[in-house]
């Protein structure tokens, strides 16, 4: 029998970083966004290939319909967000500003928007390996933002037995409250999802990992667990990177992810809570992924919140419908510290954007000057990993990356941004260890 009290002291990890929480919308419900006019559905809304169109232009479509089949393992299907017709495959600009496949349709604007009734599946009678390809059918990946397929990380390689499963409900990224919202107001569509999960994955305990500034959603799933024997919640310490994998997996259970390796070499995955959710609420009912909850703020929002939005959604629709006044200065698809801005404010959403952050300019950083660096060591005290930055940044900047690669570590760098945080000389080092590890991509891939 797991005991279901909160732990006296709560769990963490070694060195990480306090930045500012700026949580304005913790308690902000979710609310849904009205459809867009016309919705602009990337290929590429996973790791991996994209999806192939299984649709023609001027076709009607339905909202749920499977618009775009997976091409391959390492991919994920697409179905349509809302009910109307297909203007055009083609391309349009993404938030990178690359030209990238994409299918654009023009909503129904007569259609209430309602999927059809379901069978509801019992997942009591499906093995393990139904249980991952029906997860696949849905097109569901990761929705804390790095939006891997999750019947690929749901299938460990042969001889790697998963013991534990870890809900991520940590979200320590300044600024976003999404998973924080799903927790609260979707608490049955965790549950239900952990154990298909655990079925699944034939995993025997499941821990639930939710930062101790989550004070609400600590207490209400200590509540929900007293009689779910496999699970557990486990409260862990306010920092910032605590919702990584590898911080996870350290703080809950004091085992260290190889390097180079996966959660699953010390049998072990980790999902995303809002990931969890989804299939809860989804696979029984065999619906597609067609939305998903995203964080809006800043200052320059006048209504910030927390929007159930379809995928597809265009950026200058969302502003709009959230009153942004004047040019913003910056738009973020994430929250600040891992985040990206957006180049492109026609590009849309997709299924890994699980915050959008718009900065005005007074909020914006100041651009500072780069100096040399000062060996003051502040990246190596923080760094969550132990990697040196401050020796990998000069490496980069004189073009070392053979030796940045294979006696530093850099492929463990999961570009935090604890290191650039700290520098006081201003060195970009995370950007720096970016464009190092795409210089290294770009080789093995010519070679």
């Amino acid at each position: 029998m797991i005991t279901k009290t909160l732990f006296s002291q709560h769990k963490s990890f070694p060195h990480g970083i306090h930045p500012p929480e700026n949580k304005f919308t913790y308690n902000q419900i979710i609310k849904r966004m009205p459809f867009a006019p016309h919705l602009i559905i990337y290929l590429s809304q996973h790791l991996g290939k994209p999806a192939k169109p299984f649709v023609a232009t001027g076709e009607e479509v339905q909202r749920g319909q499977l618009i775009a089949k997976a091409d391959g393992f390492v991919s994920a299907p697409i179905h349509a967000p809302a009910t109307g017709v297909v203007k055009e495959i083609g391309k349009a600009l993404d938030a990178n500003g690359k030209m990238s496949q994409a299918i654009f349709i023009e909503t129904n604007s007569a259609s209430n928007q309602v999927i059809e009734s379901y069978d509801p599946m019992d997942f009591n009678k499906l093995s393990s390996q139904e249980i991952v390809k029906e997860i696949a059918n849905i097109g569901m990946v990761g929705l804390g933002g790095a939006a891997f397929p999750t019947h690929v990380k749901f299938s460990p390689p042969k001889g790697k037995k998963i013991d534990t499963f870890i809900l991520n409900g940590c979200e320590c990224e300044p600024y976003l409250t999404s998973d924080h919202r799903v927790m609260l107001e979707q608490p049955e569509n965790i549950i239900k999802g952990t154990y298909i999960s655990l079925k699944a994955l034939n995993a025997q305990k499941a821990l639930i990992a939710i930062e101790d500034n989550k004070v609400d959603a600590i207490k209400l799933f200590t509540q929900k667990v007293v009689n779910h024997d496999q699970i557990e919640v486990c409260p862990v310490k306010t920092k910032y990177p605590q919702g990584a994998e590898k911080m996870l997996t350290k703080a809950l259970l004091n085992k260290e992810i190889p390097s180079g390796g996966l959660p699953a070499d010390i049998g072990i995955m980790v999902s995303n809570i809002a990931t969890v959710a989804e299939i809860g609420n989804l696979a029984p009912k065999g619906q597609g992924l067609i939305e998903r909850v995203v964080t809006i703020s800043g200052k320059g929002v006048t209504k910030p919140g927390n929007y159930l939005i379809p995928i597809g959604t265009p950026l200058n629709f969302i502003l709009d419908q959230v009153s942004v006044e004047g040019q913003p200065g910056e738009v973020i698809f994430g929250g600040p510290m891992m985040g990206k801005a957006v180049a492109f404010l026609d590009t849309s959403i997709t299924k890994g954007v699980s915050g959008l952050l718009v900065l005005d300019r007074a909020e914006l950083p100041v651009i500072k000057k780069i100096f040399p660096c000062i060996k003051c060591g502040e990246c190596l005290n923080v760094c969550p990993i132990h990697l040196n930055p401050s020796r990998m940044g000069k490496l980069a900047q004189n073009n070392y990356f053979d030796t940045m690669l294979q006696k530093y570590n850099l492929l463990d760098c999961f570009e935090c941004g604890c290191c650039s945080y700290v520098c006081p000389s201003n060195i970009p080092l995370v950007q720096l260890f970016r464009e190092s590890k795409e210089i290294i991509r770009k080789r093995k891939v010519s070679s």
